[in-house]
């Protein structure tokens, strides 16, 4: 298993991610006045071998597979494809920073003149430049699609996206400038818990561990859902070894191991002797306090998402959830 991430956060990235921000203002769609028929994008989903959600894209003309990843507070594209995507350097009056501090790493930025979603499309969108491939252990291990980079909050949240994580699709609004017409959804039997959103555009879940409240990073780029080790040490939940490793940009493959939760919850979702994954997830929250009213306990992974039908509205920021 691995996971993918962008934590900690500098402020040269908290730059660009402010200027993304923007993105509504560079989204190209057909008519000037849509019904509501119009408004909407929706695209299909594939799931990889290590059940992360891929879409299909074009970036300046060129077909594309973007891994759909939640924890990703910005897009990302594979260093190695950049000469065939034919990305132009960030300009010098652009106000953007050459580079963004990854994981300890210096990544460059560069501009993608058209990244087309289905019908939708964005223009002159800076993205991350970074090597997004698995380790070749686990990469030959899983036998994993390669992917040319990550589709993060940045896109999703400026086009007020809803991620079915179960059905597999992702609804893009082509309009997200305009007043109403939201998506309708057949919600029935879905639990509904609000999102708190960082100011790093990192999405967060209540919820608790054997009655500890605590929160959730939710993360579709997750293989699984795993918590923090010094928490679970804290709580004094026995956990065992594992040949599980995971991984992240620009990090080594850590070790992972197992515990079983008496009760895990998700907002008003109750989850009872859950096998989940335990780690040492300093890296991604550095200034995690265990010891909070309500600590980070972890992250929310896609195989939770997937097995309880998880949607994300990031329009509303709302979680669904069923039992």
């Amino acid at each position: 298993m691995k996971f993918r991430g962008l934590r900690p956060l500098d402020q040269a990235l908290l730059s660009i991610l402010a200027a993304l921000v923007g993105l509504a203002g560079n989204l190209l769609a057909a008519s000037p006045r849509p019904n509501l028929s119009e408004r909407f994008e929706a695209l299909p989903l594939t799931r990889s071998w290590q059940n992360q959600l891929l879409v299909h894209v074009r970036i300046n003309g060129r077909p594309a597979t973007l891994m759909v990843d939640s924890g990703a507070p910005a897009t990302l594209i594979n260093l190695k494809r950049r000469a065939d995507f034919h990305l132009d350097n960030i300009g010098s009056n652009s106000g953007l920073p050459p580079s963004v501090i990854v994981n300890g790493v210096a990544d460059k930025l560069a501009i993608v003149r058209n990244l087309r979603l289905g019908a939708l499309n964005i223009v002159d969108m800076p993205v991350v430049l970074t090597n997004v491939s698995s380790p070749p252990r686990v990469a030959k291990l899983v036998k994993e699609q390669e992917i040319d980079g990550i589709l993060g909050v940045d896109v999703l949240f400026e086009t007020k996206a809803v991620m079915d994580c179960k059905d597999q699709v992702l609804i893009l609004n082509r309009y997200p400038e305009l007043p109403g017409g939201d998506k309708t959804l057949d919600l029935h039997g879905f639990h509904k818990m609000p999102l708190h959103v960082s100011e790093g555009y990192t999405l967060f879940v209540n919820g608790s561990i054997n009655g500890k409240q605590t929160k959730l990073l939710v993360d579709t780029g997750a293989v699984v859902t795993t918590l923090h080790r010094p928490l679970i040490r804290q709580l004094k939940i026995p956990y065992y070894a594992t040949s599980l490793t995971s991984s992240g940009i620009h990090r080594k493959e850590d070790e992972v191991d197992v515990a079983r939760i008496r009760q895990l919850s998700v907002g008003s979702v109750n989850l009872y002797g859950k096998a989940i994954g335990v780690a040492d997830l300093r890296w991604l929250f550095p200034e995690s306090n265990p010891h909070a009213s309500r600590p980070v306990a972890g992250l929310l992974g896609s195989e939770l998402l997937k097995s309880h039908h998880g949607i994300i509205d990031f329009g509303t920021r709302t979680l669904y959830l069923k039992n």
